[in-house]
């Protein structure tokens, strides 16, 4: 039996279309389908192996016969050239060559197969070599490889506990071979051998049913049946690591919702899409998405010019994802959905549950055919899915007009900001400024007696003028001074990672956290806020006597530095927001609690510091300030800076802000925000208005935006400063891109299930920093998914580091102390972990003396070559003391 069904509008609107469908004698609703760029085969009333032709549906079926029993398994070879197909049966397993039994059945011949062997358990699954010279065959808990040019089993692999679902040949290394099971665990196989390469733990909680090995990025992904996909590194040297672990329901969910509070343009189609309400009823009717089959998916580049959105990219690796309820588009590097098709949202389909999947894409016509089993029935269907419209249909948000982080208009005379422009052209160099008492002065007599030498105005004009002098004697030294000023030294773009540690430094003696670290631009200082109210200023370098501000009520949660490096912005937990001089050490400006309604999570300087921007409660405030460190000796205690506000936006859904960023080293109209409700808003403060917003960004609330600031010692590409990093608990970090809104990369191999561990961009934009729970530090490459690089040298949870701007160096904070590897510092816990989750920090120091990848900063300070002794001989021993007084009762 076999119809033609179009489902949705016409057939230049088709999404899907039901080409073919068949009812069998028998149910196939757990066998393994078979799509390849020529056929898709299916069992057909058990026994028989049915070939539907794709490039002429007209074409008459081919139906294969030869097996006694009911076909459990088949696939077809890799080469086009004979091609190939491979079916099973408990009582046998035969190959068929596709062309010669075309030929017989055009003659009225019986096309016959060849018997590789007989009597080998139920065989649940099927695969070729790359090479097509062997096939793999999971028949109970072994793995049977068997020879195609010689019918004959070459090698049995043993060694699961378990039912063995799929298998898989490695494509860059033939002798290998993967395999997963009902045991939830994957093996790693040598097949020429026959040895056991890999053996992983017991990783799930239900069986994996589906395997798909990804050659570009060299990855593993295996689906089990609660819906979740896990994601292995193959890289060599990561041996088998866990890259990510997906939740098929979550990102469903997620897809949906984004989908509907996207205020883009849509399809004339997209009226005809199911409402909110029949998808909630629908995810809550079903507990969870089986992962039934994984396959290559090759989604079309296309732009559509009226709605002004980019769709991914001829380069984006991603996978089709067959469930029992729908087909899913995935993007490998995202770790996101890019389309949804749901079988339910089509009624006209025949199939609306599946008990078994296989899917093939058609790069040139941009078409992706589907074969389906029923779950509880004995339909066998298949689709065809034009990926034009169902790309066009499903569309993300969009912004009004392009985005982007560098400014392309000017200013406008109504915006906000054009107080900023206009405070910058009138303020005079600091060689010309006068105060109001200097210039009332300016007009009384300069000497005290009453003759008054000639100016000279009235004299004639002199014939010789001013001639330069050229016989000064030059010995070709400039001075230290000059010296000093002049050396700036570009950072080194190919330099590798910092990975040794380097110096450590105890912040102060009592147990005290650090909640925050901060690099000058120049690179020079190092700034860090303490939980005990305190700000402390150290050099890079982490020597000398550090200088200490005090003035917070409580623990100091963030800071800033102005970009002139002159100033010092802190926000403490006491709702107080406090302006240093750092020269001088002294308070300039003060927001007191009545004038902060909510306690303000992020504060910093703007538009070249010409305002202070800031979050409270539901609010971001510009503030426009002016610093006067000029004193009246006789109200000394009276400061004479002000400032006033002069933009109030709240964010969509009057929701709390959690985090802020802006860039400040550039002129740049946008800054981004994150919400309580795990949303994204992007504000355009040229106009003074919100311009976009990514609803469902994370699972859980953002706890920081990190945007590519670069640094003034290293240049990049333009395009390059419009990436920004989010990160929340438990999701680990996403790479985003402002003139698409979309998330380009997730990395996700670092542990941060409890604590809001805290990110950073290198200078040169190739590489991303995190702390994580399990006491290390950890670097990525923007190019790939998982770590490179795993510092260590902490002794707790390392919540915050920062990159150097101006030389390969890292610091790293936990509790108390700072580790600081060269380019790259973090903040260690060495005390036991407190209440709160934000008390601790690293941060990636702008310059240093230090050039070679061996400098490592952390809480309690530390640069990491003299580690070992840094943190027995300074921080061990005051804690040791510190608990003797308590147990002793002194304390």
């Amino acid at each position: 039996m076999a119809q033609e069904v179009s489902c949705i509008g016409d057939c230049e609107d088709t999404i899907i279309t039901e080409k073919y469908l068949a009812e069998s004698t028998e149910a196939a609703s757990h066998v393994q389908l078979a799509c390849s760029m020529l056929y898709c085969a299916f069992p057909l009333h058990g026994n028989q192996l049915c070939l539907w032709s794709i490039r002429d549906p007209s074409h008459q079926l081919l139906i294969l016969q030869g097996h006694l029993q009911s076909i459990t398994a088949m696939a077809f070879g890799n080469k086009e050239n004979p091609p190939l197909i491979c079916s099973a049966s408990q009582d046998c397993l035969m190959i068929w060559n596709l062309d010669e039994c075309r030929e017989k059945s055009l003659k009225g011949l019986v096309p016959r197969g060849t018997v590789m062997g007989t009597l080998l358990e139920k065989v649940l699954y099927l695969r070729f070599s790359p090479d097509d010279r062997v096939v793999a065959a999971c028949a109970g808990s072994r793995v049977l490889v068997l020879d195609v040019e010689s019918p004959s089993v070459l090698v049995e692999l043993e060694g699961h506990q378990g039912t063995v679902t799929a298998a898989e040949f490695c494509p860059w290394q033939g002798q290998i071979l993967i395999s997963v099971s009902e045991d939830r665990s994957f093996k790693v196989w040598d097949h020429c051998m026959g040895t056991l390469v890999y053996s992983s733990s017991v990783f799930a909680a239900y069986p994996l049913l589906s395997l798909f090995i990804h050659e570009d990025s060299k990855q593993l992904l295996t689906g089990c049946a609660d819906g979740q996909l896990w994601v292995f590194s193959l890289v060599e040297r990561h041996r088998y690591r866990c890259v990510a672990r997906v939740d098929l329901r979550k990102r469903n969910k997620a897809f949906f919702t984004r989908r509907m509070e996207s205020e883009g343009c849509s399809l004339p189609e997209e009226s005809q899409r199911p409402s909110r309400k029949m998808l909630d009823q629908g995810e809550e009717a079903e507990a969870a998405l089986p992962i039934l089959m994984l396959a290559s998916c090759y989604l079309p580049r296309l732009l559509d010019a009226g709605c002004g959105v980019s769709l991914p990219s001829e380069s984006s690796a991603c996978l089709w994802i067959a469930s029992s309820t729908g087909l899913f588009i995935f993007h490998l590097a995202s770790l996101e959905l890019e389309h949804a098709l749901h079988f339910k949202d089509f009624r006209c389909l025949s199939v609306q549950v599946a008990g078994s999947c296989a899917v093939t894409s058609q790069a040139a016509d941009h078409k992706a055919f589907c074969l389906l089993t029923s779950m509880f029935g004995k339909r066998i269907a298949i689709l065809e899915v034009s990926l034009d419209t169902l790309v066009r249909s499903q569309q993300g948000p969009v912004p009004e007009k392009a985005l982007s982080v560098l400014a392309s208009s000017c200013v406008l005379p109504t915006s906000p900001l054009y107080l900023g422009v206009v405070k910058g052209k009138s303020t005079k160099p600091s060689g010309q400024k006068q105060s109001a008492v200097q210039s009332a002065v300016g007009d009384q007599p300069l000497v005290f007696h009453a003759k008054v030498r000639s100016s000279g105005y009235a004299l004639p004009p002199r014939v010789t003028m001013f001639s330069p002098k050229t016989n000064i004697k030059k010995d070709g030294k400039r001075s230290s001074k000059c010296k000093i000023n002049c050396k700036r030294e570009e950072y080194p773009l190919e330099t590798s990672v910092p990975s040794k540690p380097s110096k450590q430094v105890a912040v102060c003696q009592e147990p005290t956290a650090v909640s925050c670290v901060q690099f000058s631009g120049d690179g020079r200082w190092l700034a860090c806020g303490l939980a005990n109210s305190l700000s402390l200023i150290f050099e890079a370098s982490l020597t000398g006597t550090p200088v200490a501000l005090s003035g917070h009520d409580g623990a100091v949660s963030t800071l800033c530095w102005s970009h002139d490096q002159r100033w010092l912005l802190s926000a403490a937990q006491d709702q107080t927001l406090r302006l240093w001089s750092v020269h001088r050490k002294e308070l300039l400006l003060l927001l007191d609690r009545g004038r902060l309604c909510k306690p303000v999570p992020s504060a910093q300087f703007y538009y070249m510091d010409a305002f202070i921007l800031l979050s409270s409660g539901q609010e971001l405030q510009l503030l426009r300030y002016h610093v006067d460190p000029v004193r009246d000796e006789i109200k000394r205690y009276k400061p004479r800076s002000r400032y006033e506000c002069v933009l109030r936006l709240s964010t969509r859904g009057a929701t709390e802000v959690t985090s802020l960023s802006a860039v400040n080293d550039f002129y740049s109209h946008v800054v981004l925000t994150a919400g309580r409700n795990r949303t994204l808003q992007v504000f355009d403060l040229n106009t003074g208005c919100s311009a976009a917003v990514i609803a469902e960004a994370h699972s859980r609330p953002i706890h920081q935006i990190c945007q590519n600031k670069g640094s003034s010692f290293t240049t990049q590409q333009f395009q390059a400063y419009n990436l920004f990093l989010t990160t929340a608990v438990g999701e680990g970090v996403r790479l985003w891109d402002l003139r698409t809104l979309r998330c380009e990369r997730s990395f996700e191999g670092h542990p941060n299930r409890g604590y809001p561990c805290r990110i950073a961009f290198s200078p040169c934009g190739r590489f991303v920093a995190c702390g994580a729970e399990d006491r290390h530090a950890y670097v990525y490459n923007l190019g790939c998914s998982t770590f490179s690089h795993r510092l260590a040298g902490h002794t707790d949870t390392v919540s915050e580091v920062a990159f150097n701007p101006a030389a390969p160096q890292i610091t790293q904070r936990s509790h108390r102390v700072l580790s600081q590897c060269d380019g790259f510092m973090t903040a260690p816990c060495l005390c036991p972990r407190p209440v709160s989750p934000w008390l601790g920090a690293a941060a990636w120091c702008p310059s240093t003396s230090h050039r070679t990848p061996e400098h490592f900063l952390g809480t309690g300070l530390v640069l990491m070559n003299s580690f070992s002794s840094g943190l027995s001989g300074k921080v061990l021993p005051s804690l040791l003391l510190y608990f003797l007084l308590v147990l002793s009762g002194y304390l």
